[in-house]
């Protein structure tokens, strides 16, 4: 028998927490919930269901994840966020793997997790094309999460192997989440990685996002959904640069105008020297 935790993270989480913790219920000895602020009805439900969630303020994906390592009782642990919902085939490896022996703790595994946005599926959504496969089962003795600002990914494993199944990542349910996201991943990423402060380069990268991720990935045959996701791949990759060039410029001097008076006044001297 392998005993296991599970780690989930949210904010204003909500929408799916409900849909995302109760089948996990069922196959977890250890459920781990690390919440970052959440203002709506995230804990109160997650107390429904009987859990009592952690608090930690964010900062980048990855220091939340290892945080919530912390918490967990057991050495191997199931990470997911709170927007990725098990399914059935899913859950029956993973009861299967508990069932069995603990395996070699240098070996991990990968979700194969399906990428959906306001409710449709998707073929690409910057910077990943669906299905992804993340590393998010593993002995946190050996494996840790890196600290990207985006897009990080659990290290330190030998080997991994993938879970058969399809793991509904459920992102992006509003145009307003869209544009939200692509601004505040944009600003973790200035914040936490260098980046060339060009315009130049932020044009030509919107550019080359709009033919790779809206033509040449597929994206236009997806109808309006297709739009959304190219849109946002050419907003993100503007964005990082405009941000950065913008936080790079140099405070303009204030210009002081002279008093109303005086300038009426060096005006009269002006004509007067004429």
């Amino acid at each position: 028998m392998t005993a296991l935790s599970v780690c989930v993270l949210t904010y204003n989480s909500s929408r799916l927490i409900k849909s995302v913790l109760t089948p996990l219920l069922a196959i977890t000895d250890d459920l781990v919930v690390l919440d970052s602020g959440s203002t709506d009805e995230t804990l109160a439900l997650c107390r429904e269901l009987g859990i009592t969630p952690h608090y930690a303020a964010y900062e980048t994906h990855g220091r939340q994840m290892n945080i919530a390592l912390g918490y967990a009782r057991h050495p191997w642990v199931l990470c997911v966020d709170s927007d990725e919902i098990l399914d059935p085939m899913t859950l029956a490896w993973l009861t299967q793997f508990k069932a069995a022996p603990a395996p070699d703790p240098h070996t991990a595994y990968r979700l194969s997790r399906y990428w959906f946005v306001m409710g449709k599926p998707v073929r690409t959504l910057y910077p990943v094309s669906s299905p992804d496969f993340p590393v998010r089962l593993f002995h946190r003795g050996v494996v840790q999460f890196n600290d990207r600002p985006v897009d990080d990914a659990a290290e330190g494993f030998a080997r991994s192997r993938t879970i058969p199944g399809a793991v509904r990542h459920d992102t992006f349910y509003s145009l307003h989440e869209v544009f939200n996201k692509a601004n505040s991943y944009t600003t973790r990423l200035v914040k936490y990685k260098p980046i060339t402060p060009s315009l130049w380069r932020g044009i030509a990268s919107a550019i080359g996002a709009f033919f790779k991720w809206y033509l040449f990935s597929g994206a236009w045959r997806e109808g309006k959904i297709g739009v959304v996701t190219g849109s946002y791949a050419v907003i993100y990759s503007f964005l990082k640069y405009l941000k950065a060039w913008y936080a790079h410029q140099p405070e303009a001097a204030p210009r002081h105008r002279a008093p109303h008076g005086r300038e009426e006044r060096q005006h009269a001297g002006k004509r007067q020297l004429h």
